[in-house]
């Protein structure tokens, strides 16, 4: 049987930064339009203390999401060395589409996927564009797709794609508008015959009966403005507890089906959601295992990045990859680890050797 080995990775990275400090002049509001008693230097401070954001990326005003799908799709493209004609598939995941500057409107028509094959400017029609809304765990999905294709033997080399323009809907009156951020990441996966490498096992959960409305598209907590605009909205205490508790346990079960011990695993690469949440992740894993948190086993750059939804994974994985992470790296024969969480209420995990 063909393996699924990802052969390239490439990210895109937006220009503009946003400290902070420059959240000192909104005026956030509880879900029923009242003030918070607190100053906003508190509200940002306390804010920084739980997810560990200090700032994050933003799209200039003239990039879609599917610009920035198409500058990473490039990379990818390039660093897997491959002729994008023979490309078999494009999996493009995110949630919101393409949202132009100053609005909230999502644009799906075509599919982003399709917009990118138009900008690669791929002749070949045998090459099949979709897109893939799974909340943030979908790159991660798109991945686990792409390996079903080239198991199946329907295809040898995919593209996949995670890319969000979230500054565009978010709500400025909201605090946990400050958690979201812009960026894409790509890879290439391919069929390689091999048993020493690539994709070793997975696992996907969906959660819907009580928790599928965790995160949804809600009306400002500024009760003037036009209540018909929707804006990107979370229960944030439950999707902590959801977190806590379903997903170390989805983890193990990827990695219990890999036969890989967990004293094996280098580099745990979770969803950029919340510092304080997945830390909380990765100890109640290691407590299934009844082992101590490796040293330096989950690398993080929710930091200077922020939350990027589908992007946060394929970006934290090439910037390891290309050495841009200080103090991680990945080596051949190294078994990682990259899960996520999120809308739907979706979880996922592969289990991956270099």
């Amino acid at each position: 049987m063909m393996n699924a080995v990802i052969t390239g990775t490439g990210t895109y990275i937006p220009p503009v930064t946003k400290v902070n400090d420059q959240f000192n002049t909104n005026t956030f509001l509880h879900t029923n339009g009242v003030a918070f008693e607190n100053e906003n230097p508190v509200i940002i401070e306390k804010f920084k203390s739980i997810t560990g954001i200090e700032e994050r990326r933003y799209a200039i005003s003239d990039h879609l999401a599917s610009d920035l799908g198409f500058f990473a799709a490039q990379k990818a493209i390039e660093d897997a060395k491959i002729d994008k004609e023979i490309i078999d598939y494009i999996i493009f995941a995110h949630n919101f589409g393409d949202v132009r500057h100053q609005t909230t409107q999502t644009d799906i028509l075509p599919s982003l996927g399709t917009r990118v094959k138009h900008l690669l400017q791929i002749d070949n029609p045998n090459c099949i564009a979709y897109d893939i809304l799974f909340g943030c765990p979908g790159w991660v999905q798109g991945v686990i797709q792409a390996q079903a294709f080239i198991q199946a033997g329907i295809a040898q080399k995919v593209l996949v794609i995670g890319g969000e323009t979230l500054s565009r809907v978010i709500d400025h009156h909201d605090r946990d508008s400050m958690i979201y951020s812009d960026g894409a990441g790509a890879c290439i996966v391919e069929a390689k015959k091999t048993s020493s490498k690539g994709i070793l096992s997975h696992a996907s959960q969906t959660f819907a009966k009580e928790e599928a409305y965790h995160l949804f598209f809600g009306k400002s907590y500024n009760l003037a403005l036009d209540q018909d605009t929707r804006y990107i909205k979370m229960h944030g205490r439950k999707i902590y507890e959801f977190a806590l508790n379903k997903v170390p346990m989805a983890m193990k079960t990827a990695l219990d089906k890999s036969g890989v011990p967990v004293a094996k695993l280098k580099k745990i690469l979770i969803h950029q959601a919340n510092e304080k949440m997945d830390e909380a992740i990765i100890k109640r894993f290691y407590r299934l295992y009844k082992k101590p948190i490796p040293e330096n086993i989950m690398p993080m750059s929710i930091g200077k990045l922020g939350n990027s939804s589908v992007a946060t994974v394929p970006t934290l994985l090439d910037l390891i990859l290309k050495g841009k992470l200080p103090n991680h790296e990945i080596e051949k024969g190294d078994v990682i680890m990259l899960a996520s969480v999120g809308a739907g209420m979706n979880i996922n995990a592969i289990i991956y050797q270099y």
